[in-house]
């Protein structure tokens, strides 16, 4: 889920940008610091939008730089359980296939990929069912639910999130029709 919020924080600025305006100044040092961090609790930090205030700084002995309180406002994206996520298939390995949903990639492991029996294609890196013949490729635009999250570092990386697609309205747009199709087809 994306967010837009609104972070008070204390800025150093070193005497090498005392030429800039303080609050290009702060703009560039929180961008450095705080986009593509991992926070616990607010999620990725994508974007420092502004900096909507900037208090006049101020001189700690034996260090040259100033320092200022900051309020300025961030972009953020967090997981959150049982959200529904779109995103593109990105890899692709035989226990299963990884989405980038956003700033991360999510795994849907094998037995997650579709109600069905499914196969690993090792030669053409492709998902196969077996009685439906649904296809799942590099490439191919799915649906799928958080169903874990791991987070252990600041570093994007580092934290995991699990997927499913076994549940009605999620998986590839083409295979949701299908069923839709065969719903309406079984109710007329």
């Amino acid at each position: 889920m994306y967010k837009l919020l609104t972070v008070k924080d204390v800025v150093r600025i070193p005497p090498r940008m005392f030429q800039i305006k303080p609050e290009e100044a702060a703009k560039i040092i929180l961008r450095e610091t705080y986009e593509g961090v991992y926070d616990r609790d607010d999620g990725v930090i994508l974007a420092v939008l502004n900096v909507r205030e900037i208090t006049d700084g101020v001189i700690v002995p034996g260090d040259g730089a100033t320092y200022h309180e900051a309020i300025f406002d961030v972009l953020v994206w967090k997981p959150e359980m049982h959200e529904v996520v779109e995103g593109e298939v990105v890899d692709v390995a035989p226990y299963g296939a990884f989405i980038r949903i956003g700033p991360m990639d999510g795994l849907v492991h094998i037995s997650q990929l579709m109600d069905d029996y499914v196969v690993f294609d090792e030669k053409n890196k492709q998902f196969i069912g077996k009685e439906k013949h649904h296809i799942l490729k590099l490439g191919d635009e799915v649906r799928a639910r958080i169903i874990a999250i791991s987070v252990k570092s600041r570093i994007i990386r580092e934290n995991k999130i699990g997927l499913t697609m076994r549940q009605p309205g999620l998986g590839k747009p083409d295979w949701i029709e299908k069923e839709k199709r065969k719903e309406k087809g079984e109710g007329a």
